[in-house]
């Protein structure tokens, strides 16, 4: 949640908090860590009763709907239905890119090889036409 914030950022945030709120810092500090475990046990409650009423083991990280239609909806056999598909795509499209990457190699050493070689001199490029702004 904090990951982008520096140690100055941080330092700041905690001098702004204690200019809002003074003395009563302490208690708004303990009523906070109050209030998030107080949501932890309700969070750990419904993960219980969800997992008393589906009669499976169920941790809060597996209410995530990927992993809850996963693990409870689909069997193996089924996810592995759905996973064939998308790796035979994945695999088609890993053997085109490298045969692209091959066909550019091609083409850059081709380059190399002609340019390598003594050419003509290259064409000067045409004489620049002046632009008065102020005539438009």
């Amino acid at each position: 949640m904090l990951d982008n914030l520096n140690w100055w950022e941080i330092g700041a945030l905690l001098v702004v908090a204690l200019l809002i709120f003074g003395d009563r810092l302490p208690n708004v500090i303990s009523d906070g860590l109050r209030m998030l475990r107080s949501l932890r046990t309700m969070a750990n409650n419904a993960a219980r009763d969800l997992s008393r009423e589906l009669g499976t083991d169920i941790q809060l990280t597996d209410l995530h709907p990927k992993t809850f239609i996963r693990k409870h909806l689909l069997s193996e056999e089924a996810e592995a239905a759905l996973r064939k598909p998308i790796e035979s795509l994945r695999d088609d499209l890993r053997r085109d890119l490298q045969s692209v990457q091959g066909e550019f190699k091609a083409v850059a050493d081709s380059v190399q090889k002609t340019t390598a070689q003594p050419s003509a001199p290259a064409p000067q490029p045409p004489a620049r036409r002046v632009f008065d702004a102020e005539a438009t």
